[in-house]
């Protein structure tokens, strides 16, 4: 833009941008332009909008034609953009394992860090194939370095659960046990990458399932955290402690019922699980601030058969009971089996429930009841089959909780979709229905 002062008034004039044939070039991604260009005299080198160099521009096309062009007309491979990632970094966050190769023929540099410390290599061991770890190594990347926050090339190998990265980075003696300044491992990492096989290549190469995560976090509660259930399973056959409770107050075998993974509950039961051990208070201190969130709030102690009710999970349901789980157990707020799959949204649970427990009107300390739970549910696909079940085994609508509130009150006064459902299954409800006292 150009300003002129007129008198007393000030005139904008439009001016259009100097062209760029080589940044115009670069954007058809067209090698014969490009070359064209650059054999007029154009800068391989040459500073592009936001600081990027053409030779960047050429791997974010991931043409390795494109970039061949540049390399030839004297690109420089170990220029860094405005940002301070280099163009071989760059190469490997993209993944075209055949662009690397190419930049690491040009001379790039193997061990030239980004400003977080990240090398290449680590890069690459996330995004690429193990052929490219693999040369970046035989160029003199170190298999070890770590960036700003401790992460080595293992570490975003494990992360990614690049299985053969990982292999090839062991082989060339990474360590399976460096610690990052928050306290992760390289088989943390895997763990939350959600890939067994990452999780197993590290054990079997004596990755350190004693090491302890940020908030006293095992290994296997962090397979647990993540739902990573078979990284669980493998876990759990080494030996944890299966009575320790996490930061949610609940030991592995809770948490392996609310999944409903049966081999991982088989696993633990057959590892001496409690299947009637409880919940219990959260072994952390939980940080909050006002107005942006609180604590959960304090659960009675409750055994997985209840855990695995809410959750739906008939067949964990059947096998906790096959091994011994006790169906008539009730909470200190007097929730049993059939309460909890009240307040989930299975209607085959909740018949699991009441073949356990056959009584479809039984309360709590709040005198709720079964049906209190599902209209207090809202609307879902299970609401219909649910209260069918509840129906056929009896459940009375008249029955008032400790406000004085009755289920066929809730289902007047709630959503008219919950309302059009329950009318189906108990009838009208047009008139509120008076509240009996219980036996």
């Amino acid at each position: 833009m150009l300003r002129l002062l007129t008198g007393a008034a000030l005139v904008t004039l439009a001016v259009p941008a100097q062209a760029d044939p080589l940044a115009d070039a670069l954007a058809t991604a067209d090698p014969v332009a490009v070359t064209a260009v650059l054999e007029a005299g154009g800068d391989a080198n040459a500073v592009l909008m936001y600081g990027e160099s053409p030779l960047a521009r050429a791997i974010e096309t991931q043409d390795p034609a494109l970039v061949a062009v540049l390399l030839q007309h004297g690109a420089e491979p170990n220029v860094v953009d405005a940002e301070g990632l280099s163009p071989l970094s760059l190469a490997c966050e993209r993944g075209s394992a055949r662009i690397v190769r190419q930049l690491l023929d040009a001379r790039a540099d193997a061990r030239k860090a980004g400003p977080d410390g990240a090398t290449p290599l680590a890069i690459c061991a996330r995004y690429s194939s193990a052929a490219v770890v693999e040369q970046m190594l035989h160029k003199g990347a170190r298999a070890d370095a770590a960036d700003a926050r401790g992460q080595t090339p293992l570490m975003w190998a494990a992360s990614a659960g690049n299985i053969d990265a990982i292999a090839a980075l062991l082989k060339a003696g990474a360590k399976a046990n460096r610690v990052t300044r928050e306290g992760f491992t390289p088989l943390f990492f895997a763990i939350a990458s959600g890939s067994a096989d990452a999780t197993r290549v590290l054990l079997d190469a004596g990755a350190d399932t004693t090491h302890r995560g940020p908030e006293n976090t095992s290994a296997l509660q962090l397979a647990l955290y993540q739902k990573n259930w078979r990284a669980a399973q493998m876990l759990a056959a080494r030996g944890f402690d299966l009575a320790e409770r996490d930061r949610n107050g609940e030991q592995p075998l809770h948490v392996a019922a609310a999944s409903g993974d049966i081999a991982l509950l088989d696993a633990l039961l057959s590892k001496g699980a409690d299947v009637n051990g409880l919940t219990g208070p959260s072994r952390i201190t939980w940080v909050t601030e006002a107005n942006f969130g609180v604590a959960p709030p304090p659960v009675p102690p409750t055994p997985p058969l209840l855990m695995a009710a809410q959750a739906g999970q008939v067949e964990a349901m059947k096998l906790l009971v096959a091994r011994g789980a006790d169906p008539r157990f009730v909470a200190e707020n007097g929730v049993n089996v059939v309460l909890a799959a009240a307040s989930g949204r299975s209607a085959d649970a909740l018949q699991a429930a009441l073949a356990l427990a056959p009584d479809a009107n039984v309360a709590d300390a709040r005198g709720t009841t079964p049906l209190h739970l599902v209209l207090g549910g809202g609307m879902h696909d299970q609401l219909g089959a649910m209260l069918r079940v509840l129906a056929a085994h009896h459940a009375r609508p008249d029955l008032a909780n400790a406000r004085g509130t009755t289920p066929a009150q809730m289902a007047q006064g709630g959503l008219a979709t919950v309302k059009a459902v329950y009318d189906q299954v108990f009838g009208q409800t047009g008139a509120p229905v008076l509240a009996n006292a219980r036996p």
